[in-house]
Formats: C-alpha cells, sequence, structure tokens
C-alpha cells in the first residue's frame, strides 16, 4: 500500500505541474493583483478538484463518458469561460491593473475563477475517473471513500504546489508592473493561451 500511495503522490506531483489552463489562471491572476490573487485562485482550482472528487466518487464520470449531449454542454460551458477569460486578458490595459489593496469581492471573484474553469471542464472528471481508480487497493475498504480520499489528496497536492508558484509570481509582479512591455506581453500571451485552450476544448473529443 505503501508503494501504491508513493506512486500515486509522485504521478500526481508531475501532473499538476504540467503547464495547463490552471497554471495560466494562476500565475497571471497573480501578477495581475499580487501574492493573496494568486493563492486564492490556486485556492479556487483545488475546490474545483474536490468538485470533481464529489463527482467522481458518485459515478458522474461514467455519465459522462456514456452521454455525448450531457459531456458536450459542459464541455462547451468550459470552453467559453476560458475564451472568456483570455479575451479579458487581451483587451487589458496597463493603467487598469495598477496594484493596491483589492477589497474582499475581488479575492472571492478572483477564488470564483479559479473553481469554475477548473469544475466546468469536464475532461478533468474523465481524468479523475479513469486516473483515481488506479490507485484504489483491493480489499482495503469501501472504493467509493478510496476514491474521496485519493481525490481530495490531489486536491490538497494541487493548492500546495500552485500557490506558491502563484505567489512567486506576485513577488516579482511590481517589477513586471514597472514595465509596461513586459507586463502587455505576459497578458496577450496569457490571453492567447487561454484563448487557445478554450478553442482545444471545444473542439476536442472524448478519450
Amino acid at each position: 500500500m505503501e508503494v501504491i500511495t508513493f506512486l500515486f503522490i509522485l504521478t500526481s506531483v508531475v501532473i499538476i505541474l504540467t503547464p495547463g489552463q490552471d497554471m495560466i489562471i494562476v500565475m497571471s491572476r497573480s501578477i495581475a493583483q499580487g501574492q493573496k490573487a494568486g493563492i486564492m485562485t490556486a485556492f479556487g482550482v483545488s475546490i474545483g478538484l474536490m468538485g470533481h472528487t464529489v463527482l467522481t466518487t458518485l459515478g458522474l464520470g461514467a455519465l459522462l463518458l456514456a452521454s455525448e449531449w450531457l459531456f458536450n454542454i459542459i464541455k462547451y460551458i468550459g470552453a467559453a469561460y476560458l475564451i472568456y477569460l483570455g479575451y479579458q486578458l487581451l483587451i487589458s490595459k496597463e493603467h487598469k491593473l495598477a496594484m493596491k489593496d483589492m477589497p474582499k469581492v475581488s479575492y472571492k471573484k478572483m477564488f470564483m475563477q479559479g473553481a469554475i474553469s477548473n469544475i466546468s471542464n469536464p475532461k478533468i472528471t474523465i481524468f479523475y475517473f479513469s486516473y483515481l481508480p488506479q490507485f484504489i487497493v483491493p480489499n482495503a475498504g469501501s472504493e467509493a471513500l478510496q476514491l474521496f480520499i485519493l481525490g481530495t489528496t490531489f486536491a490538497v497536492i494541487t493548492f500546495f504546489l500552485k500557490s506558491p508558484i502563484g505567489f512567486l509570481a506576485g513577488m516579482l509582479s511590481s517589477w513586471i508592473k514597472a514595465r509596461p512591455m513586459v507586463l502587455n506581453y505576459i497578458h496577450k500571451t496569457s490571453g492567447l493561451i487561454l484563448v487557445g485552450l478554450g478553442l482545444k476544448l471545444a473542439f476536442s473529443e472524448r478519450s
């Protein structure tokens, strides 16, 4: 069991650190509004993963695999949201991103964006449904409970890996903001990547 746990943690770390939409969102929000925004966004992403954990535990992953229309509905919602976030970065102006103390509602918005971006991607649920069962230990108790624990562990690891990345990006935000061309390049690049990820999700097929 210890070997299976080690393999799960190791492979999870590799998967989490692979650049993707969650990483881009965490870093771009941190650069735009500071360390706390990055940490809150990472927290939102992790809560989104908890949503996938619950859905997987309840068996929605199997339903998404079986139902073409349900998969497509959730897929297009997630794609539209990613494209919207990317568009917001593409049209952003440097003077709108001046560093200042943000009201709590803005941090809540950062949290919600991280959570919605993650939970609205049905491929993550399917990934959970295909990935987590590989680490279920036979005759070690309820499989549903094991799935829930594995999914929760993945979400916690995600937070503890993505939060420092967001924090470090936030530490560099003052240096970046003092150089408008760098800030403009980062936001335009991040925006294009998010739009690209949204389009990729929209046109992707179930694996």
